[in-house]
């Protein structure tokens, strides 16, 4: 099994599949480092020799960030937007959709629940 950035690639899938298991790279960005470390798309992950691995380890860590330092990264631009009071830092903050979605029937990914708010009762006359 094939363990690069900390993360145990599963060993049945081919190698562009499988290096897609690592947060921050997809697929064209697999095709990229597989090209760059000169191994075949569609060798398997348990097909590739200690030397190979070598090869796309080291071209992960040069040059893409990935998993935790990306991670901590994202955080830190929303952080950044929230603190600076942007529209979207503020949809951030009261956990609204950011992109300019509508609200007032769907977007429950972003509200969570539905929350059923009873209608006031009408004065009777009398």
């Amino acid at each position: 099994m094939a363990r690069i950035a900390g993360i145990d690639l599963p060993k049945n899938k081919r190698g562009e599949i499988g290096l897609t298991y690592i947060y921050g790279i997809g697929r064209s960005t697999a095709q990229s480092i597989l090209r760059k470390a000169e191994i075949d798309l569609n060798k398997k992950v348990q097909e590739w020799n200690d030397d190979e691995q070598n090869k796309i380890r080291t071209i992960i860590n040069d040059s893409i960030k990935v998993e935790g330092a990306l991670r901590s990264e994202v955080q830190m631009n929303i952080k950044r937007l929230m603190d600076i009071g942007s529209y979207r830092g503020i949809r951030h903050r009261n956990g609204l959709p950011v992109r300019g979605q509508s609200t007032k029937n769907n977007a429950r990914t972003r509200k969570g629940r539905k929350k059923t708010v009873a209608n006031k009762k009408k004065a009777t006359k009398g």
